[in-house]
C-alpha cells in the first residue's frame, strides 16, 4: 500500500471535518478535571445528623385488605419483640394504629370529635389511666379503659364505634380493643395525632 505524503494527510483531515482518525479509532482529548471548591476561611463544619433510633422505624404493617370498617379491629403481636410503644391516629383515615418496636401490632377504626369539639392534632403522652372512668362533663357517660392525653380531658377510651356517631374530641375505640390497649400501654407512651400523614415500612414514627 502506498503511504500518504504530507498532502495526502492534509486532504484526509479536510475530508473528515478536521477530526484525525488513526485506523478506526477516534482520537479524543479529555477536558481537564474540575478544580476542587475552595474552602471558605472560617467556615464551621456542619454537625452530623443524630443517629436514627431504629426502635421507631416501621418494620412491619399489618396485612389488612381494604379500609377498616366501623367496629372492626385487628390485633397480632405474635413474635414481635419488646420495645417502646407508639400509638398513631390519622384523623383523615379515622384509624388508630399501635406499634411496638416499629412493628404494627394493632389497628382499628375510631370515633373522633366534631367540628365544634375537634380531636386535637399533635404529640401527646398518656397522662393517666383509669379502667372504670365516667365523664364529669357529659352526664356521667361511661368511658371504659380511659387513657387521658390532654389537660382538658381528651382521651382514648372504649365505646361503641358505629357510623353516624362522634365524640366530644376523644378518640373512641371498640371496648374490647381498648381493654387490650389499656393493658399494654403505659403512662408516658406517646400518641401521635395527624391528618393524612403517609407512613410506611422504613419510615420513622417519630420524625415529622
Amino acid at each position: 500500500m502506498t503511504g500518504l505524503g504530507a498532502k495526502g494527510w492534509t486532504a484526509l483531515v479536510a475530508s473528515v471535518g478536521g477530526i484525525v482518525l488513526a485506523g478506526a479509532a477516534l482520537l479524543h482529548v479529555e477536558p481537564p478535571a474540575p478544580a476542587a471548591p475552595a474552602k471558605v476561611a472560617g467556615a464551621k463544619p456542619q454537625p452530623a445528623p443524630p443517629p436514627r433510633d431504629e426502635r421507631f422505624v416501621i418494620k412491619r404493617v399489618l396485612p389488612i385488605s381494604g379500609p377498616i370498617k366501623y367496629g372492626e379491629w385487628h390485633w397480632d403481636e405474635a413474635g414481635v419483640p419488646a420495645g417502646p410503644l407508639v400509638i398513631t391516629v390519622d384523623l383523615e383515615a379515622r384509624v388508630l394504629s399501635v406499634f411496638r418496636n416499629g412493628y404494627e401490632i394493632a389497628a382499628t377504626a375510631v370515633l373522633l370529635g366534631t367540628e365544634d369539639k375537634p380531636t386535637p392534632l399533635g404529640v401527646f403522652p398518656i397522662k393517666w389511666k383509669k379502667a372504670q372512668h365516667f365523664s364529669r362533663t357529659y352526664d356521667n357517660a361511661p368511658m371504659p379503659f380511659t387513657m387521658n392525653i390532654t389537660d382538658d380531658g381528651v382521651a382514648i377510651h372504649g365505646t361503641k364505634v358505629e357510623n353516624g356517631y362522634a365524640s366530644h374530641g376523644c378518640v373512641g375505640v371498640p371496648t374490647p380493643f381498648a381493654q387490650k390497649l389499656f393493658a399494654l400501654a403505659s403512662v408516658g407512651d406517646k400518641v401521635y395525632i395527624t391528618r393524612g400523614k403517609q407512613t410506611g415500612v422504613g419510615q420513622s414514627l417519630t420524625e415529622s
